[in-house]
């Protein structure tokens, strides 16, 4: 990603508030972001807007987000894009869990909004 460029972040939650504070938070920050609030809604957005990163809640209604991770992660496409999973999943071995998943890095909710941003912008790809 070229410096000065926004990137693009899809933010996958079914809670509508969590979705909301996520996706105000990056705004602010300058991000473009992209919403899905269930997990086929996240890889059909994935697929169409080919985000720069995917911010991954576990808990989902239909597919939880470990299935739409592996199935993001299958696509050739769409392999290379950073997934972090964005959950309250907080358990002892739920952080290893979603990086069996192929999740690329763990942020666990609720978030703080003062690191947020930069945990975020730690997971984006930087121009070399």
């Amino acid at each position: 990603m070229e410096k000065g460029q926004q990137a693009k972040i899809l933010v996958v939650d079914d809670n509508e508030d969590n979705r909301e504070l996520a996706s105000k938070i990056l705004r602010i920050r300058g991000y473009l972001i992209v919403e899905a609030k269930d997990g086929r809604a996240a890889i059909k957005k994935a697929e169409e807007e080919r985000p720069d990163l995917i911010l991954m809640d576990i808990s989902l209604p239909d597919i939880d987000g470990y299935e739409v991770t592996r199935a993001i992660k299958s696509k050739e496409e769409l392999r290379g894009i950073p997934v972090i999973a964005l959950t309250a999943h907080a358990m002892k071995g739920d952080k290893e869990k979603a990086l069996e998943a192929g999740c690329d890095g763990y942020i666990s909710k609720p978030i703080d909004i003062h690191k947020f941003p930069d945990q975020v912008s730690s997971y984006l790809p930087q121009s070399s």
